[in-house]
């Protein structure tokens, strides 16, 4: 005998045995009881959520001999026959092969004959949205008006391309989907029915994988059970479905909320040797941060649907109980722009390691709030080159080298009004004194600050600085040349070196590094 499939063997057929379909087997159940079937039904929902299964338990339910409060036996030859596919008073159809006007026209006919033994005929329709529009018009008086004997079950993913004349005659039962919790718990179930020792780690693992639907997980389950040895374990399951390591997720996800990216270096450099899918990589990040914004939004302390051990919740609790929401959302946003730019990359790998390094040198809200307050000293916002030159035209010694404010001479001076303060700079910008210049800017604009991490200073000619940057960096040239980026980086060389340098900036091959970044 061929070998049946654990999905086979293990699918639901009793409504108690329905996994996460509470809501719909006590609705069918209290509708036999009470003699209130429709004689029109339409299961909807996600794939391997038991929308079939759940046809051909009611089937059952309906015309079992030796049903008790209409449950089913499963032991009598209406139930076995049922159960096998080929009850000739319970009638499958598929709709994606039988789509067509004629099939519609002999099941027309076909429901007009009493059955065979029972009370009720039944027609289960699956993949119903695949009929074409002339079958679904052919289907449409039947289906309102039936004989008296006949039951209509309708199943479907995609329940919009039904339409509203077929929908508006049925009733309508929506299948959730199925939380990790319950797959794990079931997939422990068939595990111990099976003799497999499982880790209740990789189980969880493989039931995020099913992503909600039963089927997928057990399928999932099946394949991981044939290419391993002895007992499943959490890094057996990894290897095999080719998942990143959790302990490598929550060590990224650590070094991101703490904003530690020399820390993010190295662990690209392990996600380099596992050979991670940057998209599901990314999908788990995403994951985390809204189970970590759900749990600090969560004051009532009410239950969460957060799909993680109990073991991993607490970890992300601790690591995220000082970080604000707002550094939440903002990482959130930002990782989830790079998984949109993952789809239109040539190099998916590059984004992912380019996104996480951002999210990891972004300024945290609590830093940039105390800088927009002027907290701790720091400069306020440089203005435009235009207004340093009208504000100073009362003091021509300016447009040498500026004196710090700290030095300057005790007598009274003429009185600029809002001119930010200038700090002492070289008269000459030169590589020696970038990383002072990097540092003054990031002070003031951060996300600025980083950019000129990159950046070295080429030569300085004729009054013009020619910063260059890698090509491989290419892309920061361009933002740096930008008009808005432009006039902030004019107005930080005006304020810092004083006023009358230009600047452009070029891309190279080989270009040396003196920044910050570097230091």
């Amino acid at each position: 005998m061929s070998y049946q499939v654990l999905a086979r063997k293990y699918r639901s057929q009793s409504f108690d045995q329905l996994i996460g379909q509470n809501h719909i087997s006590q609705t069918l159940l209290n509708a036999l009881k009470n003699n209130r079937l429709p004689h029109a039904l339409l299961f909807t929902g996600l794939r391997g959520t038991g929308k079939t299964s759940s046809a051909r338990i009611l089937a059952k339910s309906i015309r079992c001999t030796n049903a008790k409060d209409f449950v089913p036996c499963n032991t009598c030859d209406n139930c076995i026959a049922i159960t096998a596919g080929n009850s000739v008073d319970v009638i499958e159809i598929d709709g994606a092969s039988n789509n067509g006007v004629d099939a519609i026209r002999d099941l027309r006919e076909s429901v007009m004959f009493m059955p065979s033994s029972g009370q009720d005929k039944i027609i289960i329709i699956d993949e119903v949205h695949m009929l074409s529009t002339s079958a679904f018009n052919a289907l449409l008086k039947t289906l309102e008006e039936p004989p008296a004997h006949v039951i209509f079950m309708m199943a479907t993913t995609e329940a919009h391309k039904i339409p509203q004349t077929i929908l508006s005659r049925c009733q309508r039962f929506d299948f959730r989907r199925i939380s990790v919790k319950q797959l794990t718990d079931h997939l422990k179930h068939i595990c111990q029915l099976e003799n497999i020792k499982a880790d209740e780690k990789a189980l969880w693992q493989i039931a995020q994988q099913g992503d909600g639907s039963a089927r997928d997980s057990i399928t999932l389950l099946d394949q991981v059970i044939n290419f391993s040895k002895g007992e499943l374990s959490e890094k057996t399951v990894t290897e095999i479905l080719g998942l990143t390591d959790r302990s490598l997720i929550f060590e990224v996800f650590e070094n991101l909320v703490h904003r530690k990216p020399e820390k993010i270096v190295d662990s690209l450099e392990k996600l380099a040797v596992v050979a991670t899918n940057p998209s599901l990589f990314l999908e788990e990040i995403i994951r985390l941060l809204r189970h970590a914004l759900l749990m600090k939004s969560n004051t009532n302390n009410t239950a969460l649907s957060i799909d993680l051990p109990t073991e991993e919740i607490e970890t992300l609790k601790n690591m995220t109980q000082n970080l604000s929401d707002a550094d939440l959302h903002m990482l959130f946003d930002m990782c989830l722009k790079s998984m949109s730019d993952l789809a239109r990359s040539h190099d998916p790998i590059l984004v992912m390691e380019m996104a996480l390094l951002r999210m990891a040198q972004a300024p945290l809200i609590f830093d940039i709030q105390k800088l927009l307050k002027n907290e701790g000293g720091s400069p306020p916002h440089p203005k435009p080159k235009e207004e340093f030159v009208s504000k100073q035209t009362i003091t021509p010694q300016r447009t040498s080298a500026p004196i710090p404010t700290q030095t300057l001479n005790p007598t009274p001076q003429p009185v600029v009004s809002e001119a930010p303060p200038i700090p002492r700079a070289p008269s000459v910008p030169s590589t020696e004194n970038l990383v002072e210049f990097v540092q003054f800017v990031k002070k003031a604009e951060p996300f600025l600050g980083a950019k000129l991490d990159n950046i070295a200073i080429a030569a300085v000619k004729d009054q013009r600085i020619h910063f260059e940057v890698k090509e491989s960096f290419g892309f920061l040239a361009d933002q740096l040349m930008q008009s808005d980026t432009s006039k902030k980086l004019q107005g930080f060389i005006d304020s810092f070196y004083g006023v009358g340098y230009a600047f452009q900036v070029l891309k190279t091959k080989s270009a040396k590094i003196s920044s910050a970044a570097a230091s």
